[in-house]
């Protein structure tokens, strides 16, 4: 083992204070996502609370419903790219600290801004936690650019962003209890907003942008990881000050496959995520939104699976079996292809066979946890001084397909009872998962591209030099 990686088996568990940030950011993304995720559960009851009717109740037309659950959207759209820039310029922490803390107490108060402003108040709400949950992509992504060596990259990006499951999971699982308990709908509310507030005050305390502001970090670990990701403590002000190449990254090949590939990914998971449910109802009887369990059963495999394809990434990586670039589309391809085929298997299971429906929707979201190892940590490969703005570029991209392709499937899909329109709707979907995945084995790149300094600085002699030294 390399010497300067001796102090990995010194911390409790072997472990370091890069882990502990990528813990604190696990949970801050799955806070960021129970609070996105809550609405939809609570609406519910807000609307129709016979499980509790101790509670308020408000008579919103469906139109209205709709509304408000897109406006959230509106708002996250607006933030992708300036929260980028405004990571690289302050700092990852600040920028995530103020996304979920602000989307937290907005959360509290929902309840209230419905009694007062009715659905109006919580659609203006709801868009200003778009507009605050924007920052926590390209915030993260650039936090992760600073903590994560470059040989662990793909498990702490995993990682970190299994939080999203994990907070669907438990908010669609707890959720309808909370809102059946004395604590009614508003409990919903008050949960899951106090949950990112004691985050936010936890992150404040512990957090840090760099290893080299962090109070709580080893001279040993700062060192190895700064050497890793090429950046020293006095590069940290320089990285900051550094004028961004927009031309560059609009014009860069690989940037411009890996924008195609997160945007294939979002029409995918999206068209499922909003659609299934209603394809479930209509053509098996099956309403599983009335069932926490399979509800939340496909998040809860893709969490799964998040760690097991970590596992055997680090199994990969150690025993040295494939290079950086062929690992990143090994994973992409397994989460691409394989919900690409069962979708297209998905659309000729039989109105009878239920159970096998199910399963097959349980794998395609499952299985696309391989995508954390492959195109999630691209944006890092490629530029790690821009990670967060390129993640925003994207992340923007693919939010934009996630409410375009609702729409498509409204216009196919004219009878919702008839299965040949679903199969369809199916059928684009899995060709957004080739079409991307091939554009990404084709054209993806995981070498540091030119314009990641636009000036010369010390730090990219660094950065080979620790390329070379990691490999040998």
């Amino acid at each position: 083992m390399p010497k300067n990686r001796r102090f990995d088996n010194e911390g409790f568990l072997g472990l370091g204070v890069r882990h502990f940030q990528a813990f604190l950011i696990f949970f801050g993304i799955s806070a960021a996502y129970a609070l996105r995720a809550n609405l939809s559960v609570a609406l519910v009851a807000m609307t129709d609370n016979a499980a509790n009717a101790d509670f308020e109740q408000y008579d919103w037309h469906e139109k209205a419903k709709s509304v408000i659950l897109s406006s959230f959207f509106w708002g996250y759209i607006l933030t992708q790219v300036p929260g980028g820039a405004l990571a690289k310029k302050y700092g990852g922490k600040m920028v995530l600290f103020y996304g979920i803390s602000i989307c937290s107490v907005l959360t509290i108060l929902t309840p209230i801004c419905a009694k007062i402003g009715g659905w109006q108040l919580v659609c203006a709400l709801r868009v200003i936690q778009g507009l605050s949950q924007g920052l926590i992509f390209p915030s993260t992504h650039t936090l992760l650019s600073k903590w994560a060596p470059v040989e662990d990259r793909g498990n702490f990006t995993t990682y970190c962003y299994s939080g999203m499951q994990f907070g669907t999971m438990v908010m669609m699982a707890t959720s309808g209890v909370i809102a059946s308990s004395a604590m009614g709908w508003p409990g919903i509310f008050y949960l899951s907003g106090g949950l990112g507030v004691i985050w936010s005050i936890m992150w404040f305390i512990w957090g840090a942008s760099t290893p080299a502001v962090s109070n709580l970090i080893s001279l040993e670990e700062k060192k190895f990881i700064e050497q890793s990701v090429g950046l020293t403590s006095a590069d940290t002000h320089s990285t900051a000050q550094l004028r961004t190449p927009w031309s560059k990254f609009l014009t860069s090949v690989p940037f411009f496959a890996l924008l195609l590939t997160h945007s294939a990914n979002s029409w995918g998971f999206w068209t499922l995520l909003t659609e299934i449910p209603s394809y479930m109802k209509n053509v098996y009887g099956v309403n599983i939104k009335s069932s926490a369990l399979v509800s939340a059963l496909p998040y809860l495999v893709n969490f799964l699976l998040c760690f097991v394809f970590s596992g055997i990434s680090s199994v990969l990586d150690r025993n040295k079996c494939m290079s950086l670039n062929v690992s990143r589309k090994v994973f992409n391809s397994i989460g691409f292809w394989i919900p690409m085929v069962s979708l297209i298997v998905l659309g000729y299971v039989g109105a009878n066979e239920t159970s096998l429906a199910i399963a097959l929707i349980t794998v395609t979201i499952g299985i696309n946890a391989s995508t954390y190892l492959g195109f999630h940590g691209n944006h890092i490969d490629l530029s790690p001084n821009f990670a967060g703005i390129l993640m925003g570029i994207t992340n923007c991209a693919a939010n934009i397909m996630s409410i375009l392709a609702p729409l498509v499937v409204g216009v196919i899909v004219s009878d919702e009872k008839n299965p040949d329109q679903w199969h369809i709707v199916f059928f684009i979907a899995s060709g957004f998962y080739f079409v991307g995945n091939l554009v990404f084995i084709i054209f993806g790149s995981t070498e540091v591209q030119s314009w990641n300094n636009p000036h010369p600085l010390p730090s990219l002699e660094i950065r080979n030099t620790a390329h070379l030294e990691l490999q040998h």
